[in-house]
């Protein structure tokens, strides 16, 4: 029986030099094995041939790399790709593959130039949305650093990747340690030294770590509004109770989106629920004197939700008003629907509950 094993896969250069010196290892062992990691994406660390054989057998003992390739694949008829991962939610790991019975979905957005990855931070979500089927499926545990940045390192599609979006499964905000270490080891000159602004960040709101998040990142944010009003967004988003979105908008006031870094707003349209002239006049009312955009998304239905979306002219009407107001606005295309892998569709509850029977 192979033993558990710590997870290389998102320590930081000084942390793996630490590791390497509690074996007698020169300092810049440490820097090799992050070149490794961050710039040649070894699978093992048998691959990290610079090591002597002794040094690597040592550290093959007690750590791996925590690189998993997903275990199914689905794609969609527009070319978008559903992946679905198998996670530790531990530090460490067992070898050669984890065995918790806990996956994720992450999605791959192709389109022209650009390829878009949508990761997850978390087994499910405890925010439950009433419109958002990763929510029904409840929490299911936290991701770590490795299990976040694996969706990137072991995908397929790696090499085409352009910009990366926390909007799969999970609040990153409810899991910020991770999310921001997973953060610094993608922006990281000695990491994979992508620009923050390749990098967004969504959340319901939750203020104070809302506010660390943007203290301590320069990656863009994405807010989930859905509704202006707090009594209607609370029905929607039970978050609304302890983090009124007038509360968010008022963080969001006090920093600086004039220039690259880019504030969003999600907005989910319901027909005749919060598509109305007021809720637009509201929103132009709420958002005066931030820099940011809003983002109009269609409905994707989940079961047991009677919520209808709004048709096409209706969305077009209410982003009109919003442009011709001074808010910029666009409206997202649907990505993946036929694989339900679009906006609110990602779920691995089903699988739980074949995995039972």
């Amino acid at each position: 029986m192979i033993g558990k094993k710590k997870v290389l896969l998102g320590l930081s250069t000084p942390e793996l030099v630490e590791i390497v010196k509690g074996y007698g290892f020169p300092a810049f062992t440490g820097k090799q094995i992050s070149q490794w990691l961050s710039k040649k994406f070894a699978g093992s660390i048998e691959e990290m041939t610079n090591l002597s054989k002794d040094n690597r057998q040592r550290l093959s003992a007690d750590f791996c790399v925590g690189a998993v390739p997903p275990i199914d694949c689905q794609r969609s008829t527009d070319g978008t790709i559903k992946y679905l991962f198998p996670v530790r939610c531990s530090e460490e790991a067992e070898e050669p593959e984890t065995k918790t019975g806990k996956f994720v979905e992450t999605v791959f957005i192709p389109d022209g130039d650009r390829a878009t990855l949508c990761v997850s931070c978390q087994v499910g979500c405890k925010m439950n949305c009433l419109f958002c089927q990763t929510g029904k499926q409840g929490f299911d545990g936290q991701l770590t650093a490795a299990d976040i940045l694996n969706q990137i390192y072991s995908l397929p599609e790696r090499e085409r990747l352009t910009n990366i979006v926390f909007m799969g499964q999970g609040e990153p905000m409810d899991n910020l340690d991770n999310v921001l270490r997973a953060i610094n080891w993608l922006t990281a000159e000695d990491g994979m030294a992508w620009s923050p602004k390749r990098i967004t960040v969504s959340s319901v709101g939750i203020y104070s770590k809302l506010k660390r998040y943007l203290d301590e990142s320069q990656c863009h944010v994405a807010i989930s509004m859905h509704s202006p009003f707090h009594e209607q967004r609370t029905q929607l988003m039970p978050a609304e109770k302890a983090t009124p979105l007038s509360q968010t908008i008022d963080l969001l006031k006090q920093y600086d989106f004039t220039h690259q870094r880019r504030c969003s707003f999600e907005y989910i349209c319901f027909a005749g629920l919060n598509d109305t002239i007021e809720h637009a006049r509201e929103i132009v009312r709420l958002l005066k004197g931030l820099e940011c955009r809003v983002n109009l998304i269609r409905f994707h239905a989940i079961p047991d939700v009677d919520l209808p979306g709004s048709d096409e002219q209706r969305i077009e009407q209410f982003r009109d008003y919003l442009t011709t107001h001074g808010v910029f606005t666009t409206i997202r295309a649907s990505r993946g629907q036929d694989i339900f892998a679009a906006c609110g569709l990602l779920s691995t509850a089903k699988l739980k509950e074949n995995e039972t029977t």
